[in-house]
């Protein structure tokens, strides 16, 4: 089952679709063209987790589950697209599974180019005590590749530079006025004074973001700010944004927010439904036309 929008912007003039999927990831996924997607942003139910929704997968059989979804991913990613996966391995009798770690390796196999990890700080997190750990903190934002060269917009990412700046570069040493490469031999260095009067810099590969407080019925919805960071380092407007397990909707609703297509699916169709009432009066909003007046001519005077 399949529901598809087409909105146009009039006051843009960017037209906008949304198609919202109900079905199993690995089988609707074929209905989708190769080379046809921009970004991929998921959170796909972790290990043993949303068992009431999604039936749970157990952390020996979570590779398995998952390659065939990968597959199809890689196939429907453009060459220049990326793919961003929000996993993190849960705690079996005291220890971490190492399923996430498998994966990993198998999707290289597949052919993915495993390119960079980023961490997300849930800044509110829950506080907890366990015998043999502190709570969890953070979650993976695993990025991965088809290609070396991909799109990537950094400057729509930039953060403002901090108040180390005025310290730290406002009495700028010898070495400071020069490239100063790393002492290691990683070929990599810095010149500090090339950051002078700038006002702002590139962030890091962690992101602070507070979980979202209100599940919308979803047992694991992430917020807002998460899928909206990586539309903007990896997109431009009309391009597209697959969400393979689309859960309460969030990556589709930003999508749409920042005039980007985007695909949503999702095997339970209460989610499906959820998200195709609370998607209309996003668009309502968004593609409000603007208001016409009648063209009165002037009367002539007698």
């Amino acid at each position: 089952m399949r529901s598809s929008k087409t909105e146009v912007n009039a006051g843009y003039g960017v037209e906008i679709r949304t198609d919202i999927i109900l079905g199993d990831s690995k089988e609707k996924l074929k209905l989708l063209e190769e080379n046809s997607v921009d970004l991929i942003v998921t959170s796909p139910p972790y290990a043993d987790q949303r068992k009431n929704t999604y039936g749970g997968i157990r952390p020996e059989k979570y590779v398995e589950w998952f390659l065939p979804v990968s597959k199809q991913l890689l196939r429907v990613l453009k060459p220049t697209g990326t793919f961003v996966l929000n996993i993190k391995e849960k705690v079996v009798q005291g220890e971490r599974s190492t399923y996430v770690m498998e994966l990993i390796l198998e999707m290289r196999k597949q052919g993915w180019l495993w390119t960079e990890e980023f961490i997300w700080h849930k800044k509110n997190c829950y506080p907890g005590k366990w015998p043999n750990r502190f709570r969890d903190a953070w979650e993976r934002l695993l990025q991965f590749n088809k290609d070396r060269k991909f799109n990537m917009y950094q400057d729509e990412v930039m953060v403002p530079t901090g108040e180390w700046a005025k310290t730290r570069l406002k009495n700028l040493s010898e070495t400071d006025m020069v490239r100063d490469n790393s002492k290691v031999g990683s070929g990599f260095g810095k010149k500090i004074a090339n950051w002078v009067e700038r006002e702002k810099a590139y962030p890091t590969n962690v992101l602070h973001l507070a979980t979202e407080c209100n599940n919308k019925n979803h047992s694991a919805a992430f917020p807002h700010e998460l899928p909206e960071w990586f539309i903007k380092l990896f997109t431009k407007e009309k391009d597209t944004v697959l969400d393979p397990f689309m859960g309460s909707g969030t990556t589709l609703f930003v999508a749409n927010r920042m005039r980007r297509n985007s695909i949503g699916i999702d095997i339970v169709p209460e989610y499906v439904n959820m998200v195709r009432k609370e998607l209309l009066p996003v668009e309502l909003y968004l593609f409000e036309k603007e208001p016409e007046y009648e063209k009165v001519k002037p009367k002539k005077r007698s």
